[in-house]
């Protein structure tokens, strides 16, 4: 939890801080993040619905389906998210109207500087110096994706929820990819016992 403390540190005031974020505490993929659009966040009820990807096909950006119907799913977003989406929002706002008619509009909540698509080489090259000013050189940004899976296992979610957020088709592909996770958890459960019975 320290290290992720250390991140938000970091990405504090980035122009896509808040794609960071939303990776961290909603476990969403990069091409997913990349597609969403404003339309597919409630404010108001703080829901965020997944339902396409951004994926390099035949060498061009193009927004695709999910692979599975599972990917299709809605994800409640936390507070820490929807204060960085509201902020992100704002400067969004403040670039579209300092471009006037530059922008070109795409509905994107992360767009490039002119409303196009974000580039995810350099979201990926972006996040290479965020994570080593980090001093967390061995976090790849997928790594967030399974930073949130982690936390949710650690406090208690149960396997299923936790697959539904990932988006993952199978049960069993949630727990093989978290089950280093597992022994620690098991630990805490047993200490948890012990400290209700006072052993």
């Amino acid at each position: 939890m320290a290290e992720a403390k250390r991140l938000l540190d970091v990405i504090d005031g980035e122009r896509l801080e808040a794609l960071y974020v939303l990776a961290l505490t909603t476990g969403l993929r990069r091409g997913e993040l990349l597609a969403l659009r404003w339309d597919d966040i409630d404010l108001r009820s703080r829901q965020l619905h997944v339902c396409r990807a951004m994926q390099r096909v035949d060498g061009r950006l193009q927004v695709v389906e999910p692979k599975t119907s599972s990917a299709r799913r809605t994800v409640v977003l936390p507070r820490l998210a929807m204060r960085h989406l509201q902020e992100h929002k704002k400067r969004q706002d403040a670039e579209r109207q300092a471009l006037g008619d530059a922008w070109r509009e795409h509905g994107l909540v992360f767009a490039s500087s002119i409303g196009t698509p974000v580039e995810p080489r350099n979201v990926n090259r972006r996040w290479d110096e965020l994570r080593r000013r980090a001093g967390l050189d061995w976090l790849r940004l997928h790594d967030l994706r399974h930073g949130c899976a982690t936390f949710l296992l650690a406090k208690g979610v149960p396997d299923r929820v936790i697959m539904e957020v990932l988006g993952h088709a199978e049960i069993g592909v949630t727990m093989n990819t978290y089950a280093h996770v597992l022994p620690v958890l098991r630990q805490e459960a047993a200490g948890a016992i012990d400290e209700l019975f006072g052993a």
